[in-house]
C-alpha cells in the first residue's frame, strides 16, 4: 500500500494533454504531485537532477511516442541506462493508432504497457492501484 504520495512524471509536448491529464490527477482523490516535461530529453535531465539529489523518484511515467527533440522510445532507451533500481512503472500513453507503435511497446522491459489518449479518470486510477502491489 503506498501511504505516500504519488509521484507522477508526464512527458508530453501537447499543452492540451497536460492540462487535461492534470484535471484527470485532481478528480481521482489520491495525493499525486505531477511534473510535467514537454520532450524526452527534458525528463532524463529532470529524473538525472532526482537521483543526484536524492528526491524521490516518479512511481509512474506516462510517455507520448511523438515529441521533438527526444521522442519517447529514445526516452525509454535513456531510461533504461540511468540505471534507476526503484520500481517506476513507465507507459506509453499515445494517440497512435499504429499497430506498431503498440507491438513496439512490447519489446520494451521497462514499458508495463500502451494507453491510448485521451488518458481517462478510471484508468489512472488503475495504474495507481497497481503501484500498491
Amino acid at each position: 500500500m503506498l501511504d505516500t504520495k504519488i509521484n507522477l512524471l508526464v512527458i508530453d509536448d501537447d499543452d492540451i494533454n497536460i492540462f487535461i491529464i492534470k484535471k484527470i490527477v485532481e478528480k481521482t482523490g489520491f495525493d499525486i504531485d505531477m511534473v510535467s516535461k514537454s520532450n524526452g530529453q527534458q525528463a532524463i535531465d529532470y529524473l538525472n537532477e532526482v537521483v543526484s539529489t536524492n528526491r524521490p523518484i516518479p512511481h509512474l511515467i506516462l510517455i507520448d511516442i511523438n515529441m521533438p527533440v527526444m521522442n519517447g522510445w529514445e526516452f525509454v532507451e535513456a531510461y533504461q541506462s540511468l540505471g534507476i533500481a526503484q520500481r517506476v512503472d513507465l507507459y506509453i500513453l499515445s494517440s497512435s493508432v499504429y499497430e506498431n507503435d503498440i507491438e513496439k511497446t512490447k519489446s520494451y522491459t521497462a514499458v508495463k504497457g500502451f494507453i491510448s489518449k485521451p488518458l481517462s479518470i478510471e484508468r489512472l486510477t488503475e495504474l495507481i492501484k497497481e503501484l500498491e502491489h
